[in-house]
């Protein structure tokens, strides 16, 4: 599996944030100066797999390639954003979450965080956290709001949780309730304990009140570990597939809300779809 966001080998783009006044072109001539479109990318092969435009040749054959061995990396790839459309639906309606902080935001497609949660909630507050050029480029796409709340990019690593944090904080409040968002994202940090350390860094500068919502696929596939396996021999930043134990200790100390963590198509379902293969699991959990 690979995913929206990437973090490319041990190279650091500088954090920016892109504010709404600033002239989208000469952003996206900085950002795209940046795009090496000759090696295939996560986030572009990912958009791919979702019908969206924004990749290139190299993307394609990727994606093509893992596809041939791995034909549900479409289906995941649709389950993991009809998740997110539902655990944010359900936070903001339900929980009341009018705060999002969303990392590994990928390139803009339908329903994105802001869209779903702001449909409910005119008033509420969301920042993409993303270190990706493309989505640079395409961060003014995202930079849209209801005149009652707030969108806000953030070029940032996730390596790097103090920094995400303290510019998330120029528009989120953290003294009240945060819904901390992360898709088909700890797969790209190679060693398990420290993505657990950075998940925690994040979710103990939250309230109580607060919540996690996750998602990201498993080891238990053998099509889709060998097709990640050459992916990762691509030259594209690597990905880490992990067991269902690894997955379910990103939420230990958090309240898990029914159904727990589970595959994405059980997970709170739509009526009528019918439960798959378990090829990604997903659940939302609140800080007590």
């Amino acid at each position: 599996m690979v995913l929206r966001c990437a973090v490319e080998g041990q190279r650091r783009f500088v954090l920016r944030r892109l504010p709404v006044s600033q002239d989208p072109s000469a952003a996206d001539t900085a950002a795209f100066s940046k795009i090496d479109s000759a090696v295939p990318h996560s986030a572009r092969i990912w958009n791919y797999w979702l019908g969206g435009k924004d990749n290139y040749p190299v993307d394609e054959e990727a994606g093509d390639a893992f596809r041939q061995i791995f034909p549900g990396i479409t289906d995941l790839a649709r389950d993991s954003r009809a998740f997110l459309g539902r655990a944010v639906g359900h936070l903001a309606k339900e929980a009341g979450i009018r705060q999002f902080l969303d990392i590994g935001t990928g390139l803009p497609t339908a329903d994105n965080t802001h869209e779903i949660a702001q449909r409910i909630n005119p008033e509420a507050r969301i920042v993409y956290i993303d270190n990706d050029p493309l989505v640079l480029a395409h961060a003014h796409a995202l930079l849209t709001s209801t005149p009652e709340g707030v969108t806000d990019y953030v070029d940032a690593d996730l390596y790097d949780p103090e920094t995400v944090l303290r510019e998330a904080s120029r528009t989120l409040d953290f003294t009240q309730p945060v819904a901390l968002t992360m898709m088909q994202v700890s797969g790209h940090i190679a060693d398990y304990q420290q993505a657990r350390s950075i998940i925690g860094s994040l979710m103990g500068a939250l309230p109580s009140g607060s919540y996690f919502a996750f998602n990201d696929s498993v080891d238990t596939n053998q099509a889709n570990a060998e097709a990640t396996r050459l992916y990762n021999e691509s030259g594209a930043a690597p990905y880490h597939l992990r067991s269902p134990e690894q997955l379910a200790g990103f939420f230990d100390g958090l309240e898990l809300l029914e159904p727990g963590v589970v595959p994405l198509n059980e997970w709170r379902p739509e009526p009528g779809r019918s439960p798959g293969e378990v090829i990604a699991l997903g659940g939302v959990a609140r800080k007590p």
